[in-house]
């Protein structure tokens, strides 16, 4: 049975459900976050980064036949990925002093830097997902100032809700270490070396007040 070439967010679920577990027992057994199992399902054209592309390559291979052939069976019998529906995703800018805190994702081969943000469930509250992702993500604790607006965006296509928030404590650490390359405070005035300035919702420039 040949091994996988790359793991996508489709092909981790997929193998989520040839082991039949749930996603807090895949989680473990993959030693990952619940939220990046959970990322992998909403999510199926995201491609993890190396250290959990390895992880998966392992998990699969060590896995018994019955195992190996469901993830087989399932592959060769999913019906063609529609156009994904939006996701919705809450986005928390957080400032402190002249610093705006930013994570560094793996995209394909390459990195990209963002705002910590979170995927909001059907009924779950934006805001409190935007607190409670930064925590996770980060270990900085920061309070919801205001509601910025909301947008299709442009290059994910994941609609988006936008917080300023304020900083309260804790350094900036990098919390899930499966999904992030690294966690910064950046420089406001130079804002635009990490994110390129038409990738920038309006509103978070003029709450910020950076010049880019």
């Amino acid at each position: 049975m040949a091994d996988v070439q790359q793991w996508t967010g489709e092909k981790a679920a997929r193998l989520q459900d040839a082991f039949e577990m749930t996603q807090e027992e895949f989680a473990g057994k993959l030693g990952v976050s619940v939220r990046s199992v959970a990322s992998w399902r909403a999510n199926p054209r995201m491609v993890p980064q190396p250290d959990t592309q390895r992880i998966l390559d392992t998990t699969y291979r060590m896995a018994g036949d019955a195992v190996r052939r469901r993830f087989i069976h399932l592959s060769r019998i999913a019906a063609p990925q529609p156009e994904a529906q939006a996701l919705r995703v809450a986005i928390a800018v957080v400032r402190r002093g002249g610093d705006v805190l930013l994570v560094c994702r793996q995209d394909g081969d390459d990195i990209a830097w963002q705002f910590p943000a979170g995927i909001v469930k059907p009924g779950g509250n934006a805001p409190k997902v935007a607190v409670r992702e930064t925590l996770d993500e980060t270990g900085v604790h920061c309070l919801v100032r205001e509601h910025l607006g909301e947008r299709l965006h442009p290059v994910t296509r994941a609609f988006c809700d936008y917080f300023i928030c304020d900083y309260v404590h804790g350094e900036a650490v990098n919390g899930d270490s499966s999904e992030n390359v690294a966690v910064a405070w950046a420089p406001i005035a130079e804002l635009s070396r990490f994110i390129p300035t038409d990738r920038i919702y309006p509103p978070i420039l003029d709450a910020l007040e950076a010049t880019v």
